[in-house]
C-alpha cells in the first residue's frame, strides 16, 4: 500500500520569535519540532482541530537540533499522545532532552562570557524551567544515514547537518505524491539574515558552513522548511515555506554571509582582539565592519554565540601554527 503526505506548517508566537513547527500528514503522523511548553496545547491541538485531525493520532516526534524553541514543547506533547509517540533526536543534541541542565550549561560557557549578565544563569535557568515541558529520555537517537518510515512509501531520511548546534539535523521527506520533489525540515540550520536579532547564529563556523553546501549541491531542496521568519539580505523575512528558487537562495545568501564574516573576524584576530565599553565589546569592530546595529544583548544572542565560535577557531589556529 502506498501512502500519501502533506505537510501543515504549525505557527507559535515566543516573544520577538515565530516559531515554526510541522505536521506531517502520513499514514504514521509526525510533528517536526514542537516550539515551546505552551506550543502543542495552546498551538498545535486547534490548528490539528481545523484539519480535522487529533493530536492523539501522532506517532513520531522529530527534533531538528536541542533548543528551548524546538524541543521544549516535546515531553507535554509527547504526553497528549499517551506517551504513544516515538521521539526522534540527534545523539549530539540529546543531552538537552535529558536535562533542563544542559541549557544553562550551554549558556554559561558561551554568551555568558560577553553578556555580563550577573544574573544570566539564574534568567538562563528560569526560562528552561517554563518553557521546556519537561526532561525525557529520547525513542530513537540518529546519527545520520537512517530512514525512517512514516507508513506506506512514506519516510523521512536524516541528514547531519551541524554547525547551528552539534547535532542539528535535516529531515528529507520522499513520498510518491510528491512528485519527486525535495521537501527538507532543516529547523535553525539555514540562518540567512538572522531572525529577529538580524544575526546568523551558530556555534561552530566551519561545521555551518560544510553543512550548508552539503544542503545546496548534495539535498538541494525543492521544498524548504525553516524553524522561523529568517530575514534576507534585503531585511525581509522568507515565508514558511519556500520553494526551490527560494532554497537556493537562502541557501546562497547564507553562505555569503558567512563568508563575509569570517573575513572579517580572522582580520580583527591578526591585528589583536582589543576589548572595549562597547555593548559590542569584544566585538565591536566586527560589528562596525559588518554594518550591525543590533542589540546583541537580547536573548539568545546569536552575535556573542556565533562571534565566539569564530574567535574560538581563530585562537586555536594561532596556537596550532604556534606549536606546530
Amino acid at each position: 500500500m502506498n501512502g500519501t503526505a502533506t505537510v501543515h506548517p504549525l505557527v507559535s508566537p515566543w516573544g520577538r520569535f515565530g516559531l515554526y513547527s510541522y505536521f506531517i500528514d502520513a499514514p504514521e503522523p509526525a510533528i517536526v519540532d514542537t516550539g515551546i511548553a505552551s506550543s502543542p496545547r495552546e498551538g498545535m491541538i486547534p490548528a490539528l482541530e481545523q484539519l480535522g485531525r487529533s493530536i492523539d493520532e501522532i506517532k513520531w516526534i522529530f527534533l531538528t537540533h536541542g533548543h528551548i524553541d524546538h524541543l521544549g514543547g516535546a515531553k507535554a506533547l509527547w504526553e497528549l499522545t499517551g506517551g504513544r509517540a516515538k521521539v526522534v533526536i540527534h545523539e549530539a543534541d540529546a543531552h538537552m532532552l535529558r536535562s533542563r541542565d544542559g541549557h544553562v550549561e550551554e549558556y554559561a560557557a558561551g554568551r555568558q562570557k560577553y553578556l555580563k549578565n550577573p544574573d544570566g544563569v539564574q534568567q538562563q535557568a528560569q526560562t528552561a524551567a517554563s518553557a521546556i515541558s519537561g526532561e525525557m529520555e529520547p525513542t530513537v537517537l540518529v546519527h545520520g544515514g537512517e530512514t525512517i518510515s512514516l507508513g506506506g512509501d512514506v519516510t523521512l531520511s536524516v541528514h547531519p547537518v551541524p554547525g547551528h548546534t552539534p547535532g542539528s539535523v535535516a529531515y528529507r521527506l520522499a513520498t510518491q505524491n510528491l512528485s519527486g520533489q525535495n521537501a527538507v525540515f532543516v529547523g535553525d540550520a539555514v540562518q540567512i539574515h538572522g531572525a529577529a536579532n538580524r544575526f546568523p547564529g551558530y556555534t561552530d563556523p566551519d561545521a555551518y558552513r560544510s553543512s550548508l553546501e552539503h544542503l545546496r549541491d548534495e539535498v538541494r531542496p525543492e521544498r524548504l522548511y525553516l524553524g522561523h521568519p529568517y530575514r534576507g539580505a534585503d531585511g525581509e523575512p522568507f515565508g514558511v515555506e519556500l520553494d526551490a528558487a527560494q532554497a537556493h537562495r537562502a541557501l546562497e545568501e547564507s553562505l555569503a554571509l558567512e563568508a563575509r564574516i569570517r573575513g572579517v573576524v580572522e582580520r580583527y584576530v591578526h591585528d589583536g582582539v582589543v576589548p572595549t565599553e562597547s555593548v559590542y565589546s569584544p566585538f565591536e569592530r566586527v560589528a562596525r565592519e559588518l554594518g550591525y546595529d543590533g542589540d546583541p544583548t537580547l536573548e539568545p544572542s546569536p552575535f556573542f554565540t556565533t562571534l565566539d565560535g569564530y574567535l574560538t577557531r581563530a585562537l586555536q589556529n594561532q596556537e596550532h601554527s604556534i606549536h606546530g
